[in-house]
């Protein structure tokens, strides 16, 4: 089984547009699509599933007794991401940046601490045919999106195979999404801007030891500078997706191009077939 993610390096390339035509294009049983985009879910719109299960997630917290507490500092000594604060005889707890890691109540030498649950989000799962379907949504105002997305991959099945639209960009909730996949299709665009994140999220995925290909969306609007650097960094272009103007049409309309044009069927399909091949042979 193979679990396949759809990551940029940037937003607005087509990475959801990928993920979503790839999973429909797909005619096989045991066939999920996870979009752990959770800041800006999108993919829902274009597969429209019907949602079977919702539930919400959340993180531990701290919260001090001052009566146990002797204000001796340690809490905040062992906090990595400065979420407790200790004065003269007052704590504050800076839930927004807890972690949830455990490392104040743990240490904690009068037992002071203890934790609840703050809720960050929600996870839904569904179906849409035979594509199985799950997201989730954090909360407005949250800032802690990993512990979502590491949710959210909790219900990968490893009997299936998997394709995962992870967060634009590197940084920490691309690496929760990406970690652990079999193989890496980077979206760009043969733009100067395009061009600059493709180099950083290929830095990402090498540094994660995960190999990785590339598709070029609307290749015909830049330059060959992307295509260079692909030959350069012994990178596979593994598809060049032409600025088409039905295709526009149809993601506006939130429609899957591939459930109306045949050919973006097969070459989806085909796309698929050889990130298949060239996983196994990583995995060799």
């Amino acid at each position: 089984m193979l679990n396949l993610v759809i990551a940029s390096g940037k937003g607005g390339t087509g990475k959801t547009t990928v993920a979503v035509n790839m999973a429909l294009a797909l005619e096989v049983e045991n066939i999920q699509l996870i979009d752990c985009d959770v800041e800006e879910p999108n993919a829902h719109l274009f597969v429209k599933p019907k949602i079977e299960q919702s539930y919400d997630v959340g993180i531990p917290v701290p919260a001090v007794d001052l009566e146990k507490c002797s204000f001796c500092g340690r809490c905040a000594e062992v906090c990595a991401f400065n979420a407790i604060a200790v004065f003269h005889d007052q704590v504050m707890v800076l839930s927004e940046l807890c972690h949830g890691c455990g490392s104040c109540s743990y240490l904690c030498p009068e037992k002071a601490i203890t934790e609840f649950e703050r809720p960050i989000g929600i996870v839904e799962k569904g179906l849409v045919g035979r594509l199985s379907f799950a997201h989730g949504c954090l909360n407005t105002g949250e800032a802690m999106s990993p512990p979502l997305i590491k949710a959210v991959k909790k219900l990968i099945d490893p009997k299936a195979d998997t394709i995962i639209d992870a967060p634009p960009g590197t940084s920490c909730p691309v690496v929760a999404a990406i970690s652990g996949c079999d193989y890496c299709l980077l979206v760009t665009e043969p733009t100067p801007f395009g061009l600059n994140d493709l180099d950083l999220a290929l830095q990402m995925v090498r540094k994660l030891d995960i190999p990785a290909g590339v598709v070029i969306n609307r290749c015909d609007i830049g330059d060959e500078a992307v295509e260079d650097y692909c030959r350069e960094n012994n990178l596979p272009v593994l598809q060049k997706i032409p600025w088409d103007f039905e295709l526009a049409r149809l993601y506006a309309r939130g429609e899957a191009a591939v459930l109306h044009l045949p050919k973006w069927r097969l070459r989806f399909q085909s796309l698929y077939a050889r990130i298949t091949e060239l996983a196994r042979e990583v995995a060799k």
